[in-house]
């Protein structure tokens, strides 16, 4: 497996330090911060952040929430003491790509994030869509992300004026202004960034889980793997499975 950069952020100094170790032992490069302000500080554009559960208030789905505000889109493999599988699934369904118990071992890490860079792919370029999606979209005003939200719905700009209460020529005005300013050269690419905002609603993915119940001494050694995603279009997820023990 190619060297790879492993992000290692929260948590004790002792447990990053541990991580950090077992990484360059493998042959990777790995970078520890103490909290998200140190790696904000300089937000890296490639490899994999191992992030503890403790991160930030929110879990997971908080954590991916702020590195969205910061425009990082970098698969994320939550780490802890212990997962429960309620835990995993609530993780993986909030964007996380993994979960991995610490300490970690150093075959399973090899093994689990082979797999993990295998599955992000499609999962970083998701997410990459919806931050810029989002971001574009934050500059439209309160109306024109209302026109958008019906114009995503397929309806007409007299149906539109209708739901709103405004007249179609004033439908029209807001429209215009929101084309311009999502860049849009038809209503096609707009519909297409409401989608692309949609993706993972607050921050959050759906993946289809299969999701069966583990022994509890599996749980605290490797909590969930990640199955081997078969060719997929490219406008599709390859999403973890859960697999039983």
């Amino acid at each position: 497996m190619e060297r790879t950069h492993l992000h290692i952020l929260g948590g004790t100094s002792r447990s990053r330090a541990e991580q950090a170790r077992i990484a360059f032992a493998l042959g990777h490069h790995a970078e520890v911060y103490g909290g998200l302000d140190e790696f904000f500080d300089r937000p890296p554009t490639e490899g994999v952040i191992l992030a503890a559960q403790d991160t930030v208030t929110g879990g997971t789905a908080g954590l991916i929430r702020r590195l969205g505000e910061a425009g990082v889109w970098l698969p994320l493999v939550m780490t802890g003491d212990d997962f429960t599988i309620d835990q995993v699934v609530d993780a993986i369904g909030d964007g996380a790509i993994d979960c991995l118990a610490l300490p970690l071992e150093m075959g399973t890490l090899a093994r689990r994030l082979q797999r993990v860079i295998i599955a992000a792919g499609p999962m970083v370029e998701v997410r990459r869509r919806q931050i810029e999606a989002r971001s574009r979209i934050g500059q439209l005003s309160r109306r024109e992300r209302e026109v958008l939200e019906c114009l995503a719905a397929g309806r007409s700009n007299k149906l539109i004026a209708r739901d709103l209460g405004i007249s179609p020529r004033t439908v029209e005005i807001h429209r215009a202004n929101m084309m311009t300013k999502l860049d849009a050269g038809h209503a096609a690419d707009a519909v297409r960034l409401w989608m692309d905002a949609q993706l993972g609603d607050a921050g959050r993915i759906a993946p289809t889980l299969a999701a069966t119940p583990l022994p509890r001494q599996r749980m605290a050694a490797e909590p969930v793997g990640i199955a081997r995603p078969h060719a997929m279009p490219q406008d599709q997820v390859a999403f973890p499975v859960l697999r039983r023990a």
